[in-house]
């Protein structure tokens, strides 16, 4: 068995770049910055901040999601798998990059910020900005417990 899966909390660089293609999918990239915090060490080094820069694809509805919701500065979760691929330039050089390509990708963030850039917070790989047309992220209403007496439940259990 094996597993490819990789999850990034973090800021977008800059806004997607999104694509069509001939047969009309859709193909969003863009790059997503994730941070480790600078410390100090106990002898009084200091380790600076660190940022690591990851290229994300999202495609179909992920992509068009992109192209609605996601801009320079976002904060997002994206779920996805690692991937590298190699190609030749125009000049013929071979050229290596790793990606990540989306499964799902959530906006992040306070929501009245993302209220009013236009943004909803619940995006997925359904393809949908509508979290209720995605029942895995709708809520049931939230039911308190009945207050029942254990011992009229003893002739419920199953052995």
């Amino acid at each position: 068995m094996s597993i490819n899966k990789i999850i990034l909390l973090g800021n977008v660089g800059k806004d997607p770049d999104v694509r069509y293609l001939d047969n009309g999918v859709s193909v969003a990239r863009f790059s997503l910055a994730t941070t480790e915090r600078g410390y100090t060490l106990s002898n009084g080094t200091v380790v600076p901040e660190r940022a690591e820069w990851h290229n994300v694809v999202a495609w179909r509805g992920l992509a068009e999601l992109a192209e609605k919701y996601i801009h320079k500065g976002s904060q997002l979760y994206v779920e996805g798998k690692i991937t590298y691929r190699t190609w030749e330039d125009k000049n013929g050089q071979t050229r290596y990059t790793t990606e990540i390509v989306a499964e799902n990708i959530e906006l992040l963030g306070r929501r009245q910020q993302n209220q009013a850039e236009g943004n909803n917070p619940a995006q997925t790989d359904s393809g949908s900005a509508d979290p209720a047309a995605n029942p895995a992220y709708t809520s049931a209403p939230m039911v308190e417990p009945s207050q029942s007496n254990p011992a009229d439940d003893a002739d419920d259990l199953p052995f």
